[in-house]
């Protein structure tokens, strides 16, 4: 019998003006589907004109001007529905979705859906819950003592997956898709037995448990810092457009 990790995978990814998932924007996105190791990914994207100005930081790092997204992309509004649409499908298949930092993501989604379709993100989800798989809490739970830093790049050179144009939406999320492959592969005695659905509940505790620990390291530091223990997805606050 097929493990999950050998399976159907999907991923998805985004490029943003920054940070912040409560006033940020999404300027480009994407997601990847393969249908077990070594196939050929099916690559879905999305450019997005946000409709505010793009920091010359976060130009920096993806290297989307305004000018770029001015002429190239899409308004918000019917981008937002179709990447929606698009992660309900692979639901409604329970099709696994990996999304590294999967509370980034997926918060900044609602509340682009929020801002521009008046939707919440869990809307799409009531028929069939997403099945998420976050390498970066799985890597952190399974092998929470190693030190270093736990990027996406970080944990590429780690597992020895290949990241090529790093900071372009499809390519991340290729490989964190990857990433989970390989993951599942090297701690294959603690997770084939689990099925996605199991291991999305788990890791809404074990990432709980990491924002805990992370918060008292900041308390003790002396760093005004607050880490939010939710996942795969932030409540809404009514500071949220």
């Amino acid at each position: 019998m097929t493990c999950w990790y050998e399976g159907p995978l999907a991923a998805f990814d985004t490029e943003t003006t920054g940070v912040d998932v409560e006033t940020d924007r999404i300027v480009s996105a994407a997601v990847v589907v393969q249908d077990a190791p070594g196939t050929r990914p099916r690559v879905t994207r999305w450019l997005v004109n946000p409709g505010v100005p793009v920091p010359e930081a976060a130009t920096a790092v993806h290297g989307l001007t305004d000018e770029h997204l001015q002429r190239n992309g899409r308004w918000p509004a019917p981008v937002m529905h179709e990447i929606a649409e698009e992660l309900a499908e692979h639901a409604a298949m329970h099709r696994p979705l990996v999304v590294m930092n999967a509370p980034f993501d997926l918060t900044l989604l609602d509340r682009e859906l929020r801002r521009h379709r008046a939707s919440a993100l869990d809307r799409w989800f009531e028929a069939s819950p997403l099945l998420v798989l976050d390498p970066r809490v799985l890597d952190k739970h399974l092998d929470r003592y190693r030190k270093g830093r736990r990027t996406l790049t970080d944990l590429c050179t780690h597992y020895e997956v290949t990241l090529e144009g790093a900071h372009d939406a499809g390519a991340d999320a290729l490989a964190s898709l990857e990433l989970v492959r390989a993951l599942g592969r090297r701690f294959a005695a603690r997770l084939e037995r689990l099925t996605p659905a199991e291991l999305h509940t788990l890791q809404t505790t074990w990432h709980a448990a990491q924002a805990r620990g992370l918060q008292a390291w900041f308390t003790r530091s002396g760093t005004p810092e607050t880490v939010n223990t939710y996942w795969p997805l932030r409540p809404d606050l009514p500071t949220a457009a």
